[in-house]
């Protein structure tokens, strides 16, 4: 018998020139980036990703921001929204972790910074925004025990700067979705709900998707890394997964999906952007990424009263 015939050679996916340029740009900066030996050029991948100063007393966008230390080595910055219930008593909180494939960027970085105001102000909802530690200098576990301690500290009231946390949730994208899962993995009774933003998990062998979409344009993100622990599925909070059509690692992230729902998560919602490529998020201009901010929105604000409603019933019994 013949073999079958492959698929066919995608064509490009709809994005506007001044979009395609930047992402054409940052993938071949981060390609760059990366030495042969496994190093980071750090100081070349300085000059294009450009950091945002934290916006303590002059709020950009509708919101602060504010840098904190939470350990010797770990940093957050919080987004908090100029609303009148004022410093975010009574918001819910997301814990943010960053993309860049376990070696790139930062809570400073301008397109997470732009990010993270976005859905600060659209939730409303505070963001902490996680500095986890990257490799190659630091090998795993080391941005999961990061999570960790993170979503740790903002339960315990972020140093008082919430003293008063609501539902807490945490979110990721791309690499830092695979974090966020891990997160979530480890503390799954303290958060209300998961946010898996185009999640990025590998495997032994490319999947249809990743075959097929080899050189659709993306953000840059090496591959390669495995997902330390993906035989070890838990009953997770209730979980957003995002996905895009035009992303090399669709079919990973809607396995993963199944995955959570055969184990028994509360909720599994996944969804679907099918002119987006990976990192589309970060391409404010775009409709899809208005939609996944809308989306994100809906699900955090339903989830944190459902929590709400339960803790004002159990009080009542």
């Amino acid at each position: 018998m013949a073999a079958p015939d492959p698929p066919p050679r995608p064509g490009k996916p709809p994005l506007p020139w001044r979009a395609r340029l930047l992402v054409g740009a940052a993938s071949a900066l981060h390609a760059a980036s990366l030495r042969r030996d496994g190093t980071v050029n750090r100081f070349l991948l300085s000059l294009f990703d450009r950091a945002a100063p934290p916006t303590p007393t002059a709020p950009f966008g509708g919101v602060a921001s504010t840098d904190h230390a939470i350990t010797d080595h770990l940093r957050a910055r919080l987004f908090v929204p100029e609303i009148p219930c004022g410093g975010g008593k009574g918001l819910p909180v997301v814990v943010y972790f960053h993309g860049g494939g376990f070696v790139f960027h930062s809570a400073a970085s301008a397109q997470i910074d732009k990010l993270c105001r976005r859905l600060a102000s659209a939730i409303p909802a505070v963001i902490a925004s996680v500095d986890y530690r990257l490799a190659p200098e630091h090998r795993f576990p080391a941005p999961y025990d990061d999570g960790e301690a993170a979503l740790r500290w903002v339960l315990a009231g972020a140093g008082g700067a919430l003293p008063s946390p609501a539902a807490v949730f945490v979110a990721g994208d791309s690499a830092g979705g695979n974090v966020a899962h891990h997160v979530a993995a480890r503390l799954p009774d303290a958060v209300a709900g998961l946010v898996a933003v185009q999640p990025f998990f590998g495997g032994e062998a490319p999947t249809e998707s990743e075959l097929r979409l080899s050189a659709t344009p993306r953000s840059g993100a090496p591959s390669g890394w495995r997902d330390a622990g993906a035989d070890r599925w838990r009953a997770f909070p209730p979980t957003l997964v995002c996905v895009g059509g035009w992303d090399v690692h669709q079919d990973r992230q809607r396995a993963y999906a199944d995955a959570l729902r055969a184990a028994g998560a509360e909720e599994v919602t996944v969804a679907e952007y099918p002119d987006a490529i990976h990192a589309f998020y970060i391409l404010d201009d775009l409709a899809n990424s208005k939609k996944f901010v809308g989306d994100v929105a809906e699900f955090v604000n339903r989830h944190a009263q459902q929590r709400k409603k339960r803790a004002l019933d159990h009080a009542k019994d």
